[in-house]
C-alpha cells in the first residue's frame, strides 16, 4: 500500500507550515501519522463516493490500526486538513470539514443521535482544536474559531471566537483580530481562573463593607450608652442640689 501516492500537495504543505519538528518533505511523507492518516481517508472517502463501501472501510480499518486516528470514509474534509499527532482523533460519518483546519491529539467530531441523518459537527474554516476537544452534535464552528484543550462543545459557536470550558463557553468573539500565531491553543483566557479572581475581589469588598459597618455599628452603641438615663441614685443625687 503506497500511502505516499495518496497524499495530497495541499496536505502536505499543512504539514510542512504547522509541524516545526518536520525534517523535510520526505521526512513528512514517511514519518508523520496525521498526514498518512489524512492521505488514507483521503483514499478511503474516493471510493465511498464511488459506491465502493467495504474497500473505503477497509481502508479505514487500516488507517486506524496504522495511525491512531479514525476519519469516516463518509465524512467531507476540505483542503489544507492538519493532524498533528494522529492519536485519537475520532471524526464522525457525517462531519462536515472547512479549509485549512487544524487538529491536535484525542479531538472528537461526534455524534449524540442514533438515526441516520446529519448528526456530527459542521465545522468552518481555519478552525483549531486544542488538544482532547470533544464537539458533539449537528453544531455549527464558525469559521476562524479555537477551541481549547479538553473543552467540550456541544453548542453553535460564532466566527472568530473563542471556547474553553465543560461545557464550552465563549469567551472572546471579535474584541481582537485573529493573531497570525493561531497555532497557540494553549494560549487561552483562563475563564474559571478569572471567575475566582473575580469572586474573590466581590468577597474582599464584602469584608470591608461587613466591617465598616461593624464599626459604624459600635458608635452608634457607644452614643446611645453615653445618651442614656443616668441611673436612679445619680438623678436623686443631682436633685437635691
Amino acid at each position: 500500500m503506497r500511502i505516499e501516492s495518496w497524499i495530497e500537495p495541499d496536505d502536505l504543505a499543512a504539514v510542512m507550515e504547522r509541524d516545526p519538528a518536520i525534517i523535510d518533505e520526505n521526512d513528512a511523507k514517511r514519518y508523520h501519522t496525521g498526514l498518512h492518516a489524512v492521505a488514507m481517508y483521503r483514499r478511503s472517502h474516493k471510493l465511498w463516493l464511488e459506491g465502493k463501501k467495504d474497500r473505503a472501510r477497509k481502508i479505514n480499518f487500516i488507517a486506524h490500526r496504522r495511525t491512531g486516528c479514525d476519519i469516516h470514509p463518509g465524512a467531507t474534509v476540505g483542503k489544507g486538513f492538519f493532524i498533528d499527532h494522529a492519536t485519537g482523533v475520532v471524526i464522525g460519518e457525517t462531519s462536515i470539514i472547512g479549509n485549512d483546519v487544524t487538529i491536535y491529539q484525542g479531538v472528537t467530531l461526534g455524534g449524540v443521535s442514533f438515526n441516520k441523518g446529519k448528526r456530527h459537527p459542521t465545522i468552518g474554516n481555519r478552525v483549531v482544536f486544542g488538544a482532547n476537544a470533544t464537539v458533539l452534535g449537528d453544531i455549527v464552528i464558525g469559521d476562524d474559531v479555537r477551541i481549547g484543550a479538553g473543552s467540550v462543545v456541544l453548542k453553535d459557536v460564532p466566527p472568530n471566537s473563542t471556547v474553553v470550558g465543560i461545557p464550552g463557553k465563549v469567551i472572546a468573539r471579535n474584541g481582537e483580530p485573529v493573531r497570525s500565531d493561531v497555532l497557540k491553543h494553549n494560549d487561552i483566557p483562563d475563564y474559571l481562573g478569572d471567575k475566582i479572581v473575580s469572586m474573590e475581589s466581590d468577597m474582599e469588598e464584602l469584608r470591608r463593607t461587613i466591617a465598616e459597618l461593624q464599626s459604624a455599628s459600635r458608635r452608634d452603641v457607644d452614643l446611645l450608652t453615653d445618651l442614656s438615663v443616668p441611673p436612679k441614685s445619680t438623678a436623686e443625687k443631682e436633685g437635691f442640689r
